[in-house]
């Protein structure tokens, strides 16, 4: 008997129906430094503002992000445990995440 590949359980008499659970991801160890640098690679030339090294799980870097956003007054996304920002005023993110206790460095040029 042949397995096809693109075929999974979805239910079984003895259990019930069967639900995917999705592997957690795990949160990248952070130095104590949260890192600002600039990207503009993909995007067609827009700049955003990237920061990593929160060290904060996805809910949390969710909120973290809403709160940036409202406060520059633009766009933004939460990516691979980091946070686009769709801005190029790095000074202003660093003293709105300096006021929440984080120690900031603007990296890149």
């Amino acid at each position: 008997m042949r397995v096809d590949p693109n075929v999974s359980l979805v239910y079984s008499t003895d259990k019930g129906r069967i639900t995917a659970e999705p592997e957690a991801k795990a949160i990248p160890a952070s130095d104590g430094i949260v890192r600002i640098h600039r990207d503009s690679k993909g995007r067609k030339g827009k700049g955003v503002s990237v920061i990593s090294g929160l060290g904060l799980d996805e809910a949390g870097l969710k909120a973290l992000a809403q709160t940036l956003k409202k406060q520059c007054g633009c766009g933004g996304t939460v990516k691979d445990f980091t946070i686009e920002v769709q801005t190029d005023n790095r000074e202003q993110l660093k003293q709105l995440l300096e006021k929440q206790n984080y120690k900031v460095k603007l990296a890149g040029g």
